[in-house]
């Protein structure tokens, strides 16, 4: 079958700091984008910038790969590593010569440092999510991707892990894209909300622009 091109014509800025809702329909290319951001997809043509550096440029044939971009990645089914405990799991993601401080306080936030010696199947999925979360964080990236991260969960541990996503992205100033089915999700975790249609940006704006006049 032929392929049709999804996301034509997207072009956009993201402020530092900023969180970013991205919602759609399945196959919409939610998910594209976060792997294009994360260099794991390659796109045809286009252009991404990083503050002063470009990260993919199809004009000046541009690739970094992605463990130099500064990006932590939140799997929809977590990705947590089953043989290692927790800590291991966040250990085996700091770079060369990082500090393992930093694991101490990231534990903290998440209230699991009573869990580090435990194995992922142990964990609820909640405690999963939240070391999934972390664990993108080790590195301390400028851009934190998270694709359906609340998917799983339900009611009350969902809205705990909405305000730890919140809390986190605050207190390390990071820019947050967050792929979401979930309209409610989307207006409650972002600053911005995009939606996207057949691959093409249908609205953009403010949660309260997105209520209050949707397209």
């Amino acid at each position: 079958g032929t392929e049709k091109n999804i996301l034509e014509n997207i072009n956009l800025t993201i402020h530092p700091g900023e969180k970013l809702a991205v919602v759609g329909l399945n196959g919409a290319g939610k998910t594209t984008i976060l792997r294009i951001l994360a260099g794991l997809t390659t796109p045809d043509f286009g252009i991404i910038k990083v503050q002063d550096s470009i990260w993919f440029s199809s004009k000046d044939k541009i690739n970094i790969p992605p463990q130099k971009r500064e990006i932590g990645f939140v799997f929809q089914d977590y990705a947590l590593f089953p043989n290692m405990s927790i800590e291991e799991n966040l250990l085996f993601a700091l770079p060369k010569r990082g500090d393992k401080k930093h694991i101490e306080e990231l534990l903290e936030i998440v209230e699991l440092q009573n869990f580090r010696k435990v194995k992922p199947s142990m964990l609820s999925g909640g405690q999963q999510q939240r070391v999934a979360l972390i664990r993108a964080l080790v590195r301390n990236p400028k851009i934190l991707l998270l694709d359906e991260p609340l998917s799983a969960l339900d009611g009350v541990i969902k809205e705990s892990i909405k305000d730890r996503i919140k809390v986190i992205a605050k207190e390390y100033n990071l820019t947050t894209i967050i792929v979401t089915h979930d309209p409610e999700e989307a207006l409650t975790l972002s600053d911005h909300v995009l939606i996207l249609n057949e691959g093409g940006i249908s609205q953009y704006g403010r949660p309260n622009e997105i209520i209050h006049n949707p397209k």
